[in-house]
């Protein structure tokens, strides 16, 4: 398992392709499995660095505190030991949340940005309902089985889950494996939280695709349109029907929209 040190910690990552970089980060809790179904797909034509958060998976889980700027030194600090200079980066849910702090606090190493299901946070942010919220920080707290079956309903739609039920519940068992405990995850909820960004966002001058769900129960797609609006020629799309899981519920497509979006601003091209 590759690991390299990046600030005060092991940091676990994997290289998958080769091409221009694109960075991917994850989000809340999760680690790069989260990641196959883009994995698979874009490393065909870029190189794909994919790693688990500090907190999370098989990096280190320091018992300090964790802020947004410490997300984006550690993601810079991995693109220095990996000899990248700038990339592609696309996070997802929490994920989005660093790669926005990443874009402000380096905007050097962000050729282009992909949000996927995140928020400016803030006051300017639409919380998502109370029973979600706690719904969702109890599912560190319970075995592994319980927080399968009920994080579906807060990660797809009814009719996901009705045709693929075993198969999501399969999945997020092989993602727990690797859960972090209650007080790294706390860590980084505390972390996500404080979170403001709608002031500076007018500052990312790389080009933007936001993306999300109309159905995300976490994330509601409002947020999308915040971000959107605020970072100057983002653009926006909005997967009908779909969940804060749609890296999964509609991976094809949202893989084909984030692929076409990098190919439009890869080295060399013209748009």
């Amino acid at each position: 398992m590759p690991k390299v040190k990046v600030n005060d910690i092991q940091l676990y990552y994997e290289v998958h392709g080769q091409g221009e970089p694109l960075v991917l980060i994850m989000g809340l809790g999760a680690n790069t499995r989260g990641w196959d179904m883009q994995i698979a797909a874009f490393s065909h034509e870029f190189q794909v660095v994919a790693f688990d958060n500090r907190g999370s998976g098989r990096s280190d889980k320091p018992a300090s505190r964790y802020s947004l700027r410490l997300f984006a030194e550690d993601t810079a600090g991995l693109m220095d030991a990996l000899g990248i200079a700038s990339a592609h980066v696309y996070g997802q849910s929490m994920g989005g949340l660093i790669a926005q702090e990443l874009a402000l606090s380096y905007p050097q190493r962000a050729r282009t940005l992909v949000l996927g299901s995140t928020s400016c946070g803030g006051e300017q942010a639409v919380p998502a309902p109370p029973e979600h919220l706690t719904l969702m920080a109890s599912l560190n707290t319970v075995s592994p089985e319980e927080a399968a079956e009920k994080a579906l309903p807060l990660m797809y739609s009814d009719e996901f889950i009705a045709r693929k039920r075993q198969e999501l519940i399969a999945r997020a068992l092989a993602e727990a494996e690797l859960r972090p405990p209650p007080d790294a995850f706390a860590r980084q909820v505390q972390a996500a939280v404080r979170h403001r960004a709608y002031d500076r966002l007018p500052q990312i001058r790389c080009p933007t695709l936001v993306i999300s769900g109309s159905e995300d129960k976490i994330v509601p797609a409002e947020n999308s349109r915040i971000l959107a609006e605020q970072i100057p020629g983002a653009e926006l799309v909005v997967l009908p029907k779909a969940g804060h899981g749609y890296l999964v519920e509609c991976a094809e497509e949202s893989n084909a929209i984030v692929l076409d979006f990098l190919r439009r601003h890869r080295s060399g091209s013209v748009n």
